[in-house]
């Protein structure tokens, strides 16, 4: 089943004879379950491709269907709801709330939409992240580590149709860089989550199941590592 669908997506900045095409007519489709790696050089169209997957930037044409459901056809507020609830998105610098503690950074996304945390979810994710001593703890008393899977968290909560991490390990060490990893595919297998990372490190890429490489806002390669 697939879960993400893609068809002929462009994003163009500017107009006329400054316009810049950052993707250009991009189109793959994903299924449930499958860890996939986009990966590409600094400049390729592929953190435009994701703010594309993720809800937070319009493209210019084409279509984004998150479980049959085209994004872009929603409003402004239906697409706020919709992130909110199918997308969990992962950023390199965290982007924690410093005035929220480690539950209420998690839980965020749940409440903005004024739904029940489920405390056994809420316990199940926290202790699987290692955070279950810290979940009264602000964002500036825990390591750039401990950060991450707070982020990790808040992107769970929800249970997304998409898990989208964006360069997930650029800000930290080697040693919590392939900690954060073995969580991200230790999620994806153990719930079936769905996970798309975008980086550049071809370390990373290769523990995929499948990997596609974006040159000049196209897709230049899309391989299958893991059948």
């Amino acid at each position: 089943m697939n879960i993400l669908q893609i068809e002929n997506l462009s994003k163009v900045y500017g107009k006329g004879e400054t316009a810049v095409k950052a993707l250009d007519n991009v189109s793959f489709t994903v299924k449930q379950g499958e860890f996939v790696v986009i990966i590409g050089p600094s400049g390729s169209g592929k953190s435009t491709l994701l703010h594309m997957l993720g809800g937070v930037d319009r493209p210019s044409s084409g279509r984004v269907l998150v479980n049959d459901t085209d994004m872009y056809s929603l409003n402004e507020t239906q697409l706020a709801i919709f992130r909110r609830r199918q997308i969990g998105l992962i950023y390199q610098f965290y982007n924690l709330i410093p005035i929220l503690s480690v539950e209420e950074n998690i839980t965020l996304p749940m409440l903005l939409d004024k739904q029940k945390v489920d405390p056994k979810q809420l316990n199940d994710i926290t202790t699987k992240l290692g955070l279950s001593e810290r979940l009264g703890h602000l964002p500036n008393q825990l390591s750039g580590g401990q950060q991450q899977r707070v982020s990790i968290g808040r992107a769970l909560i929800s249970n997304p149709a998409l898990m989208l991490a964006d360069e997930p390990t650029g800000n930290l060490d080697s040693k919590n860089s392939e900690e954060i990893m073995e969580l991200l595919k230790m999620f994806n297998k153990t719930y079936k989550q769905t996970l798309i990372v975008i980086t550049h490190d071809e370390r990373i890429a290769m523990q995929a199941d499948r990997v596609i490489s974006i040159e000049d806002g196209k897709i230049s390669k899309d391989e299958v590592l893991r059948p």
